[in-house]
């Protein structure tokens, strides 16, 4: 941590306390760092990934830490996973027993498997709305290295939800928003879908059971 944060002139508590590191600053291989800036309203934070594994899924600070980190973009080797749950079906309106509603309505193409893909990629059209997928505080709007915006919304319970591969974000940081309302649009790529993930505190969980 401290070589990081000479190299981007920036405080090491500032950048332990962004990050949710542990008292000995121990960065892991491959995670990915919220570099604190100046806040300004349309500059988001910087980000950089620490050498080691290509581009593995970042672990994200609790949720008691100011801001939550965000996810960079799959490994670009294929991941053999188990075959994830079809909740194409199931409406975010139409989810109203599960803990967290469905953030678009489709097919869920690649799933959740620790330390690989820390989230469910939701297939869906490009420009598809994205909802927010419980009650809660947009806790930060930041990008991934490629540029793509990345959202978090901080639940009660410690929990967060981090919506990536969108565009068109309708919130700022710190709004209050509501299960259902349409936080951004779901970014044109090959093949469009969201990127959803859950995290409970530090650690990222699955997120199918939440949403069943």
């Amino acid at each position: 941590a401290y070589s990081i944060a000479r190299l981007y002139n920036v405080n090491v508590k500032a950048l332990a306390d962004w990050n949710g590191l542990g008292p000995d600053l121990a960065v892991r291989e491959g995670q990915t760092l919220l570099i604190p800036v100046a806040a300004t309203m349309a500059a988001p934070q910087e980000v950089v990934t620490a050498p080691g594994q290509g581009s593995p899924t970042p672990t994200p600070p609790s949720a008691a830490t100011p801001l939550p980190a965000e996810k960079t973009k799959p490994a670009a080797e294929p991941v053999k996973t188990p075959p994830a749950p079809d909740l194409g079906a199931q409406k975010t309106a139409a989810s109203g027993t599960a803990k967290l509603a469905m953030p678009v309505a489709g097919k869920i193409i690649r799933g959740y498997q620790k330390k690989k893909n820390e989230g469910i990629d939701i297939a869906a059209s490009a420009g598809t709305s994205v909802a927010a997928a419980g009650d809660g505080t947009v806790a930060a709007i930041t990008k991934d290295t490629d540029q793509v915006p990345i959202l978090v919304i901080r639940h009660e319970g410690n929990l967060l939800t981090v919506y990536a591969n969108i565009d068109g974000i309708a919130v700022a940081k710190g709004d209050r928003v509501r299960r259902g309302q349409p936080i951004a649009r779901v970014r044109s790529s090959d093949p469009a879908f969201l990127h959803f993930e859950v995290r409970q505190g530090f650690d990222s969980v699955d997120p199918v059971p939440y949403l069943q």
